[in-house]
């Protein structure tokens, strides 16, 4: 299949903004699309049945692999995230950013290595799911997407955009773009397997599984957008602490 040019990536994820539904007044979870969203639900609870073998003991894999694999996925996210830093108007964070890829795609082998985290250059997180929400956009209707997992309107349209606009895809020889798509579902399946037992509680062990993963992705996702709801903890710079996400009623 040949890919999908720029441009209409980026024209499919503007009709995706511009479609992005409001949630009614005073409505926390806006949720119109939950029989669809059930059964992608379902069809991802089988994959990950499929590739994770849920309730088996697994080793945590080697930090030999881990770490590496982890590294070089961060790093090829990062001209992204210089990308959406300046579209926020976050001249530091991007700069952070910048000087974090330069340092590590040279002196860190490529990004295998960390040395910019050494010195204090740790990375500023962004996507264009969160430019969308400096901008001003709403969240939109909760979505649940085969393959992909849980998301929003909103989040949806800036993977889409984040895809079509990627510098990194347009500085590095497509050898280097395949390692690192394949570093980034390296990385998903590392972390499945180091977090396994937490997400086998979600997934297997709740009496409602689709309600919970949704409740845990949209708080979470509200406190990495500076959203935290009235009362709620928080930990270190912008983290979550999962202990105080409310989970009454799922159990």
């Amino acid at each position: 299949m040949p890919p999908i040019r720029p441009c209409f990536a980026f024209l499919a994820g503007l009709l995706v903004i511009a479609g992005c539904s409001v949630a009614p007044p005073g409505a926390e979870i806006h949720d119109p699309f939950e029989a669809s969203n059930r059964e992608a639900h379902r069809i991802n609870k089988s994959l990950d049945s499929s590739l994770s073998a849920p309730g088996a003991e697994r080793r945590p894999v080697p930090a030999e692999i881990a770490v590496p694999v982890a590294n070089f996925a961060d790093n090829a996210g990062l001209p992204s995230a210089v990308l959406n830093g300046l579209l926020q108007g976050d001249i530091g964070g991007a700069a952070t950013n910048t000087f974090r890829f330069l340092v590590n795609s040279t002196v860190g082998l490529g990004g295998l290595l960390d040395p910019a985290g050494a010195i204090g250059l740790a990375e500023e997180e962004t996507d264009f799911g969160e430019t969308l929400h400096v901008w001003g956009v709403p969240e939109g209707a909760y979505l649940e997407v085969v393959g992909l997992g849980p998301t929003t309107e909103r989040d949806l349209a800036g993977r889409v955009v984040d895809t079509a606009l990627d510098p990194f895809g347009r500085i590095v020889p497509r050898e280097v773009r395949n390692a690192a798509l394949a570093a980034r579902i390296g990385d998903t399946l590392i972390d499945r397997r180091q977090f396994g037992g937490t997400v086998d509680e979600v997934l297997y062990d709740s009496a409602d599984s689709y309600a919970q993963t949704r409740l845990i992705y949209l708080q979470n996702r509200r406190f990495e957008l500076g959203m935290a709801p009235p009362g709620a903890n928080m930990e270190g710079d912008g983290a979550i602490d999962p202990f105080a996400l409310d989970m009454e009623g799922f159990e």
